[in-house]
C-alpha cells in the first residue's frame, strides 16, 4: 500500500506565510512526480505547482512569485512554501504522487489534503 500525507495547513492572516509538506510512504519502487493541487469551495481542483520532482516547477499564474516548491527526493517529500498569502488562496491543498510500485506497475495517489484558510 501507498500513503500520501499532507500537513502544514492552518489559519493565517493575509500577507502571512505557511509551509506545506507532503510525504509519500509504503510500497514505493520509484517516484515519477509529486505535485501540488488545490480546491477552493465551489471550484474545481486546480494545479498549483507541478514538476517539482524533476527540479523544474511550473506554477499557476495566480501564485507565481509568492509560492515556491522544493523537494527532498531521499525522503519522498515535497514542500510548498507559501508567502504573501491572499484570501483567494483559501482552499484544501492536495498532493498528487505518480509512482511505481515495481518496475512496471504505476499509479496516481492523492492525499487527503490540508486546509489553508487566509482570513483576517
Amino acid at each position: 500500500q501507498v500513503q500520501v500525507v499532507e500537513s502544514g495547513g492552518g489559519l493565517v492572516q493575509p500577507g502571512g506565510s505557511l509551509r506545506l509538506s507532503c510525504v509519500a510512504s509504503g510500497n514505493i519502487f520509484s517516484i515519477a512526480a509529486m505535485d501540488w493541487y488545490r480546491q477552493a469551495p465551489g471550484k474545481q481542483r486546480e494545479p498549483v505547482a507541478v514538476g517539482t520532482h524533476f527540479g523544474n516547477t511550473d506554477y499557476a499564474d495566480s501564485v507565481k512569485g509568492r509560492f515556491m516548491a522544493s523537494r527532498d527526493n531521499a525522503k519522498n517529500t515535497v514542500y510548498l512554501q507559501m508567502n504573501n498569502l491572499k484570501p483567494e488562496d483559501t482552499a484544501v491543498y492536495y498532493c498528487n504522487v505518480r509512482l511505481y510500485t515495481d518496475s512496471t506497475n504505476w499509479g496516481y495517489y492523492w492525499g487527503r489534503g490540508t486546509q489553508v484558510t487566509v482570513s483576517s
